[in-house]
């Protein structure tokens, strides 16, 4: 069985996950502090609790639409929920319904969760997997109006890191300090 850990950076209140978009969306949100007229409430919505997987993702800032990096903060209870709420993306066997009910989920879900690779720093697979999670329809409008406690733009942090590892600088001890979540559900 593979291992999964949700990994992140947590309070007694809020957890931390992350998001990558474009200036016009990104500059908007940390002014807002939440999601404004350039997010589309209408589109799926990919939250990701560990930083190095954002990164991954986003190329450390560097892809077309993800040049501007989120730190976002949401309620515990809201992303306990999300998570309690969430149905793989993927059916496999051992999920122990048939994928006729998988696909039942699925349709009526609002939340998707995926389980990939976590990443080292230069992106290469690590031997567990990082939880994400999709939002769609009334799980993105919860998320804009009432889970978000506060967005922070790290992209300037971001680009430094990322300055800093391909000069071949360890930015290992810079990186955020996350550490495994338990889930309350």
């Amino acid at each position: 069985m593979e291992q999964r850990e949700i990994r992140a950076v947590y309070t007694n209140d809020t957890i931390r996950v992350y998001q990558a978009y474009s200036k016009a969306i990104a500059k908007e949100a940390a002014k807002l502090g939440t999601f404004g007229a350039n997010f589309s409430m209408n589109r799926m919505t990919w939250i990701k609790p560990s930083f190095l997987w954002m990164m991954y993702r986003c190329g450390w800032a560097e892809k077309e639409g993800q040049e501007y990096v989120l730190a976002i903060d949401i309620k515990r209870e809201a992303f306990d929920e999300i998570v309690a709420s969430a149905v793989l993306s993927t059916y496999k066997e051992e999920m122990g319904i048939s994928m006729e009910e998988w696909k039942r989920q699925v349709k009526l879900s609002d939340i998707r969760c995926q389980w990939d690779p976590e990443r080292d720093i230069y992106g290469n697979p690590l031997d567990y997997r990082s939880i994400q999670l999709g939002l769609r329809g009334r799980a993105v409008e919860r998320y804009v109006n009432d889970w978000i406690v506060g967005i922070e733009d790290i992209t300037d942090y971001v680009k430094e890191l990322n300055a800093k590892k391909t000069a071949g600088e360890d930015i290992l001890d810079l990186l955020p300090k996350e550490k495994v979540y338990p889930v309350c559900q």
